[in-house]
């Protein structure tokens, strides 16, 4: 298995540092506060799990929400290749599980579907909108190392607010 992450991105370092790596495959059926705790955030300061009931534990003991989830990949790191501001990590998948029948989610179907639309308060604010997380950079000027503070992604993923 292949798969690249932004270094900018708190799960780079877990996975050089473990050297392993855990995927969840979430559904179309899931709702954006599972992305927000999920998805766009560490774990490291609040339990991300609190207020869910259904979990599974995974072969090298890391616990997953199975609620809204299609599918669950875990494998150990082999090999890493430096690509910039991202890294290509080769490994060897340790565990493939599928959970549920339903639709896996696409980013197409995330940002048509599932993320919120700019409030109206939102829309009148300048500045610049981080197209993953909706947080707002409220400046003229966004520098081009700027990382967003809530989901860590770069000034790339950021859009002028008009």
């Amino acid at each position: 298995v292949t798969f690249t992450v932004n270094k900018a991105n708190m799960t780079h370092d877990m996975v050089l540092k473990t050297g392993i790596f855990n995927l969840s495959i979430l559904t179309e059926a899931s709702k954006f506060d599972v992305y927000q705790r999920f998805g766009l955030r560490s774990g490291k300061d609040y339990d991300k799990f609190a207020d869910y009931t259904d979990f599974a534990r995974s072969v090298n003991g890391l616990t997953y929400l199975t609620t809204g989830v299609n599918a669950l990949l875990s494998g150990k790191i082999i090999n890493t290749l430096d690509c910039g501001t991202h890294t290509l990590f080769l490994a060897d998948l340790t565990e493939a599980r599928k959970l549920s029948g339903e639709a896996s989610v696409t980013y197409d179907y995330y940002h048509k579907n599932i993320k919120p639309k700019p409030s109206a308060e939102q829309q009148k604010k300048k500045g610049w909108l981080c197209t993953v997380c909706g947080y707002i950079h409220e400046d003229e000027i966004l520098p081009p190392d700027f990382i967003c503070p809530v989901c860590k992604h770069p000034a790339e993923f950021f859009k002028r607010i008009e």
